[in-house]
């Protein structure tokens, strides 16, 4: 387990970067923290240190948000950032293609993912962000299942 105390956008960026270079076809990286901790800004970041161009906005909306890598031998190919907040259960999950993402290895971001259930594996990364004090001032632990 790691954890970071970071004071700015920038140094939250780094803190994903570095779990970007550990990640691998198929992880998912668990996003946990209240609204407004940096789940969003994280993945951002994800998404710049594994390649992916375009915008990085959330999926509140629409749910799922697709972010292709450029490929290269081995590694994954596609970033899928979820916000499952506004789902049930685990069918509901499911109905929005989560074994696709996973069968075509694709690294997945999941927000809010208790909605998950049991889809979730034991060995997913977990991310947990707590806000501080200060306006951007945030504690970012990082474990691995």
């Amino acid at each position: 387990m790691a954890t970071y105390e970071v004071n700015s956008v920038e140094e939250t960026w780094e803190v994903a970067r570095r779990l970007a270079a550990q990640l691998k076809c198929g992880d998912i990286v668990r996003l946990e923290g209240d609204l407004g901790a940096g789940k969003t800004t994280f993945v951002q970041s994800l998404a710049a240190a594994l390649g992916a161009s375009g915008r990085v906005a959330s999926p509140t909306f629409c749910i799922v948000r697709e972010h292709p890598i450029p490929a290269s031998a081995g590694s994954p190919s596609l970033l899928v950032h979820m916000d499952l907040y506004r789902l049930n259960s685990e069918e509901d999950v499911e109905a929005i293609g989560w074994d696709d993402y996973l069968a075509r290895g694709a690294i997945m971001a999941v927000e809010w993912p208790d909605r998950a259930g049991s889809l979730i594996p034991n060995d997913a990364w977990r991310v947990v962000f707590t806000i501080l004090e200060g306006e951007e001032k945030r504690r970012i632990t990082i474990d691995k299942g």
